[in-house]
Protein backbone atom coordinates (compact mmCIF):
# COMPACT_ATOMS: atom_id res chain seq x y z
CA UNK A 1 0.00 0.00 0.00
CA UNK A 2 1.29 3.46 -0.93
CA UNK A 3 3.29 5.03 1.92
CA UNK A 4 1.73 8.48 1.54
CA UNK A 5 -1.76 6.99 1.60
CA UNK A 6 -1.07 4.97 4.73
CA UNK A 7 0.51 7.94 6.49
CA UNK A 8 -2.50 10.10 5.62
CA UNK A 9 -4.83 7.44 7.09
CA UNK A 10 -2.67 7.27 10.21
CA UNK A 11 -2.67 11.06 10.56
CA UNK A 12 -6.42 11.45 10.10
CA UNK A 13 -7.37 8.59 12.42
CA UNK A 14 -4.93 9.70 15.13
CA UNK A 15 -6.28 13.23 14.94
CA UNK A 16 -9.84 11.94 15.29
CA UNK A 17 -8.82 9.88 18.34
CA UNK A 18 -7.10 12.92 19.86
CA UNK A 19 -10.26 14.98 19.45
CA UNK A 20 -12.37 12.21 21.00
CA UNK A 21 -10.10 11.86 24.03
CA UNK A 22 -9.86 15.58 24.71
CA UNK A 23 -12.25 16.75 27.38
CA UNK A 24 -13.11 13.37 28.89
CA UNK A 25 -14.06 13.40 32.56
CA UNK A 26 -11.95 11.43 35.02
CA UNK A 27 -14.88 9.02 35.41
CA UNK A 28 -14.84 8.39 31.65
CA UNK A 29 -11.09 7.72 31.69
CA UNK A 30 -11.72 4.96 34.23
CA UNK A 31 -14.52 3.19 32.34
CA UNK A 32 -13.89 -0.48 31.49
CA UNK A 33 -13.32 -1.55 27.86
CA UNK A 34 -13.87 -4.84 26.07
CA UNK A 35 -10.07 -5.23 26.11
CA UNK A 36 -9.97 -6.66 29.62
CA UNK A 37 -8.42 -5.66 32.02
CA UNK A 38 -7.84 -2.25 30.41
CA UNK A 39 -9.78 0.88 31.24
CA UNK A 40 -10.17 3.69 28.72
CA UNK A 41 -6.96 5.21 30.11
CA UNK A 42 -5.08 1.90 29.86
CA UNK A 43 -6.25 1.25 26.31
CA UNK A 44 -5.03 4.65 25.17
CA UNK A 45 -1.79 3.78 26.98
CA UNK A 46 -1.51 0.70 24.76
CA UNK A 47 -2.04 2.80 21.63
CA UNK A 48 0.68 5.19 22.84
CA UNK A 49 3.11 2.31 23.38
CA UNK A 50 2.58 0.69 19.98
CA UNK A 51 2.98 3.97 18.11
CA UNK A 52 6.00 4.96 20.17
CA UNK A 53 8.02 2.00 18.85
CA UNK A 54 8.50 3.84 15.57
CA UNK A 55 11.13 6.48 16.43
CA UNK A 56 13.52 3.82 17.72
CA UNK A 57 12.85 1.65 14.67
CA UNK A 58 13.66 4.53 12.34
CA UNK A 59 16.87 5.25 14.25
CA UNK A 60 18.02 1.68 13.68
CA UNK A 61 19.65 0.32 10.52
CA UNK A 62 17.28 -0.33 7.63
CA UNK A 63 17.13 -3.98 6.51
CA UNK A 64 18.31 -4.61 2.96
CA UNK A 65 14.90 -5.99 1.98
CA UNK A 66 11.42 -6.37 3.41
CA UNK A 67 10.50 -9.95 4.32
CA UNK A 68 7.14 -9.54 6.11
CA UNK A 69 3.91 -7.87 4.96
CA UNK A 70 1.33 -6.21 7.21
CA UNK A 71 -0.92 -9.29 7.01
CA UNK A 72 2.01 -11.60 7.83
CA UNK A 73 2.92 -9.39 10.80
CA UNK A 74 -0.22 -10.68 12.54
CA UNK A 75 0.80 -14.34 12.39
CA UNK A 76 -0.12 -15.97 15.73
CA UNK A 77 3.34 -16.76 17.10
CA UNK A 78 5.04 -15.80 20.37
CA UNK A 79 4.13 -12.12 19.90
CA UNK A 80 0.58 -13.05 20.89
CA UNK A 81 1.46 -15.65 23.53
CA UNK A 82 0.16 -15.34 27.12
CA UNK A 83 3.62 -14.20 28.27
CA UNK A 84 3.85 -11.47 25.65
CA UNK A 85 0.24 -10.41 26.24
CA UNK A 86 0.95 -10.06 29.96
CA UNK A 87 3.89 -7.80 29.17
CA UNK A 88 1.72 -5.84 26.71
CA UNK A 89 -0.94 -5.29 29.38
CA UNK A 90 1.63 -4.10 31.92
CA UNK A 91 3.33 -1.70 29.50
CA UNK A 92 -0.01 -0.08 28.67
CA UNK A 93 -0.92 0.33 32.33
CA UNK A 94 2.51 1.74 33.14
CA UNK A 95 2.23 4.28 30.32
CA UNK A 96 -1.26 5.27 31.45
CA UNK A 97 -0.02 5.85 35.00
CA UNK A 98 2.65 8.35 33.87
CA UNK A 99 0.23 11.27 33.39
CA UNK A 100 -1.30 13.09 36.32
CA UNK A 101 -4.70 13.54 34.68
CA UNK A 102 -6.66 12.71 31.58
CA UNK A 103 -6.08 16.02 29.82
CA UNK A 104 -2.32 15.63 30.15
CA UNK A 105 -2.55 12.07 28.86
CA UNK A 106 -4.55 13.13 25.80
CA UNK A 107 -1.83 15.71 25.10
CA UNK A 108 0.82 12.99 25.54
CA UNK A 109 -0.86 10.83 22.94
CA UNK A 110 -1.09 13.76 20.53
CA UNK A 111 2.61 14.53 20.96
CA UNK A 112 3.57 10.90 20.25
CA UNK A 113 1.63 10.47 17.02
CA UNK A 114 2.58 13.91 15.72
CA UNK A 115 6.26 13.14 16.26
CA UNK A 116 5.86 9.84 14.41
CA UNK A 117 4.02 11.62 11.61
CA UNK A 118 6.87 14.14 11.24
CA UNK A 119 9.53 11.42 11.23
CA UNK A 120 7.71 9.26 8.70
CA UNK A 121 6.88 12.15 6.38
CA UNK A 122 10.56 12.64 5.49
CA UNK A 123 11.29 8.96 4.84
CA UNK A 124 11.77 7.88 1.22
CA UNK A 125 9.34 5.57 -0.53
CA UNK A 126 10.46 1.99 -0.10
CA UNK A 127 12.02 2.68 3.33
CA UNK A 128 12.46 -0.54 5.29
CA UNK A 129 12.58 -0.96 9.04
CA UNK A 130 12.87 -3.74 11.60
CA UNK A 131 10.21 -4.30 14.24
CA UNK A 132 10.85 -5.19 17.86
CA UNK A 133 9.83 -8.75 16.93
CA UNK A 134 12.61 -8.90 14.34
CA UNK A 135 10.43 -8.53 11.24
CA UNK A 136 11.99 -6.73 8.27
CA UNK A 137 9.13 -4.67 6.81
CA UNK A 138 8.45 -1.79 4.51
CA UNK A 139 7.71 1.28 6.63
CA UNK A 140 4.39 1.60 4.77
CA UNK A 141 3.42 -1.93 5.81
CA UNK A 142 4.34 -1.38 9.46
CA UNK A 143 2.49 1.94 9.42
CA UNK A 144 -0.56 0.05 8.19
CA UNK A 145 -0.43 -2.08 11.34
CA UNK A 146 -0.44 1.15 13.37
CA UNK A 147 -3.53 2.31 11.47
CA UNK A 148 -5.14 -0.96 12.57
CA UNK A 149 -4.25 -0.22 16.18
CA UNK A 150 -5.63 3.32 16.15
CA UNK A 151 -8.76 2.43 14.17
CA UNK A 152 -9.80 -0.81 15.86
CA UNK A 153 -9.01 0.38 19.37
CA UNK A 154 -10.76 3.62 18.50
CA UNK A 155 -13.89 1.52 18.06
CA UNK A 156 -13.23 -0.12 21.43
CA UNK A 157 -12.90 3.30 23.05
CA UNK A 158 -16.02 4.68 21.38
CA UNK A 159 -18.02 1.66 22.56
CA UNK A 160 -16.67 1.98 26.11
CA UNK A 161 -17.63 5.66 26.16
CA UNK A 162 -21.07 5.04 24.66
CA UNK A 163 -20.29 7.26 21.67
CA UNK A 164 -20.82 6.99 17.95
CA UNK A 165 -17.60 5.73 16.32
CA UNK A 166 -15.31 8.37 14.84
CA UNK A 167 -13.64 5.98 12.37
CA UNK A 168 -12.34 8.01 9.42
CA UNK A 169 -13.03 6.80 5.86
CA UNK A 170 -9.31 6.69 4.98
CA UNK A 171 -8.46 4.46 7.95
CA UNK A 172 -11.56 2.31 7.43
CA UNK A 173 -10.62 1.72 3.78
CA UNK A 174 -6.99 0.95 4.63
CA UNK A 175 -7.86 -1.63 7.27
CA UNK A 176 -10.58 -3.18 5.12
CA UNK A 177 -8.12 -3.57 2.25
CA UNK A 178 -5.66 -5.27 4.61
CA UNK A 179 -8.36 -7.68 5.77
CA UNK A 180 -9.72 -8.40 2.30
CA UNK A 181 -6.96 -7.77 -0.18
CA UNK A 182 -7.32 -5.11 -2.86
CA UNK A 183 -9.00 -7.53 -5.26
CA UNK A 184 -11.89 -8.16 -2.84
CA UNK A 185 -12.73 -4.57 -1.90
CA UNK A 186 -15.61 -4.28 -4.36
CA UNK A 187 -17.03 -7.66 -3.32
CA UNK A 188 -17.20 -6.47 0.29
CA UNK A 189 -19.84 -3.94 -0.70
CA UNK A 190 -22.25 -6.86 -0.94
CA UNK A 191 -22.18 -7.08 2.84
CA UNK A 192 -23.91 -3.67 3.16
CA UNK A 193 -22.19 -3.01 6.49
CA UNK A 194 -20.93 0.37 7.59
CA UNK A 195 -17.16 0.63 7.99
CA UNK A 196 -17.33 0.42 11.82
CA UNK A 197 -19.65 -2.59 11.62
CA UNK A 198 -17.36 -4.30 9.11
CA UNK A 199 -14.33 -3.85 11.36
CA UNK A 200 -16.22 -5.01 14.45
CA UNK A 201 -17.40 -8.16 12.69
CA UNK A 202 -14.13 -8.87 10.91
CA UNK A 203 -12.16 -8.62 14.17
CA UNK A 204 -14.58 -10.65 16.28
CA UNK A 205 -15.98 -7.67 18.16
CA UNK A 206 -19.50 -8.25 16.88
CA UNK A 207 -20.98 -11.73 16.32
CA UNK A 208 -21.76 -13.11 12.88
CA UNK A 209 -24.95 -14.95 12.08
CA UNK A 210 -24.91 -18.03 9.86
CA UNK A 211 -25.41 -16.20 6.57
CA UNK A 212 -22.79 -13.58 7.47
CA UNK A 213 -20.30 -16.31 8.34
CA UNK A 214 -20.82 -17.85 4.90
CA UNK A 215 -20.31 -14.48 3.20
CA UNK A 216 -17.14 -13.81 5.17
CA UNK A 217 -15.72 -17.21 4.24
CA UNK A 218 -16.60 -16.65 0.58
CA UNK A 219 -14.78 -13.32 0.61
CA UNK A 220 -11.72 -14.91 2.20
CA UNK A 221 -11.22 -12.26 4.88
CA UNK A 222 -7.86 -12.38 6.62
CA UNK A 223 -8.49 -12.90 10.33
CA UNK A 224 -5.82 -11.03 12.24
CA UNK A 225 -4.31 -12.14 15.55
CA UNK A 226 -4.61 -8.93 17.54
CA UNK A 227 -3.60 -10.14 20.99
Amino acid sequence: MNQDRVLEAFRRESEALTDAMSGLSEAEWNLPTRCTPWTVRDLLGHVCVVIDWLPGMLDGPAPSAAKVSAAEYYRPDDRFSPRTNSARIAMAQDRAAESADGAAFADHFAAIWRRVDRLCRVQPAGRTTRTRHGDAMLLSEFLLTRVVEVAVHGLDLADALGREPWLTPSAGDAVRELLLGAEQMAAADELTWSQPQFLRKATGREPLDESETAQIEQLGIRWLALG
